[in-house]
C-alpha cells in the first residue's frame, strides 16, 4: 500500500483495499490471489485487476471501453463516462462519474492496458500462466465450462487468444496448480489443487 500521510487516510485506504480485494483468508478468491501472487512478480498487476474486476462493478463497467480498443488507440474518457452512466442507470452525477473514470483509467494503466498521462493509449499486456490460472478460476466460478473458459471475459483481460490460453493453462498444469485434460472437443478442468473450494462435493 502506498504510504499515506495520516493514520485516518491509511485506515481509509486499507478499508477500501479490504473491500476491493477481499483481504480475508476465508474467501476463496483472496486465497487464490495469495497462492499465485509470488509465482511471477511481473504478473501481479494482472492478478490484481482480475480480482478487482471480479468485485468492483464500476470497474467492470469500463472493461469494454478499454479491451475493445485496438493497440495504440486512444482511450476515450467521454465514451467511458457514457457507458458508466448507462450501467449505473443515472444514479451518479457527472462529477462523480468523471472521478470514477479517472480512477478506473488509473487502474487499467497500472495493470498495463493503458499508457500515457494526459492522453492514454491502449497497450497489449503479456500474460503468464499465473494470471491465466486466476482467469480460469474466476471464469469457472462464474459458470463458464469447457472451451468457453479460454475465451471468457476474464481471459480477454489478458489479451490472449484461446490457443494461447490453452497453452498457458498446460504450463499451470505442469506447475501443479490445476488438472487439465483435452479429449477431442471435451475440456476436463479440475481446480481442487488450486483451492479446496473447487473440490467436488461428497456424494
Amino acid at each position: 500500500m502506498p504510504r499515506k500521510p495520516t493514520a485516518s487516510t491509511r485506515r481509509l485506504s486499507f478499508q477500501r483495499l479490504s473491500e476491493l480485494y477481499a483481504l480475508d483468508p476465508e474467501i476463496p478468491l483472496f486465497r487464490i490471489l495469495r497462492r499465485l501472487w509470488s509465482i511471477d512478480v511481473s504478473s501481479q498487476p494482472l492478478l490484481a485487476i482480475l480480482v478487482a474486476l471480479g468485485r468492483d462493478p464500476l470497474l467492470r463497467s469500463t472493461a469494454r471501453s478499454v479491451l475493445n480498443l485496438k493497440e495504440e488507440e486512444e482511450f476515450s474518457r467521454s465514451a467511458t463516462q457514457t457507458a458508466l452512466r448507462v450501467s449505473t442507470e443515472g444514479r451518479l452525477n457527472d462529477q462523480v462519474l468523471a472521478k470514477v473514470v479517472r480512477n478506473c483509467a488509473s487502474s487499467w494503466a497500472q495493470a498495463g492496458h493503458l499508457q500515457g498521462r494526459t492522453f492514454k493509449h491502449r497497450q497489449r499486456v503479456a500474460a503468464h500462466y499465473a494470471p491465466v490460472t486466476m482467469a480460469l478460476a474466476v471464469g469457472f466460478a462464474a459458470g463458464f465450462r469447457g472451451e468457453s473458459l479460454f475465451s471468457s471475459p476474464w481471459m480477454r483481460v489478458l489479451d490472449v487468444d484461446p490457443a494461447t490460453a490453452r497453452s498457458l493453462a498446460l504450463e499451470a498444469k505442469r506447475a501443479g496448480l490445476l488438472d487439465l485434460r483435452f479429449s477431442d472437443k471435451i475440456v476436463d478442468l479440475q481446480l481442487a489443487r488450486l483451492d479446496p473450494s473447487f473440490a467436488p462435493s461428497p456424494q
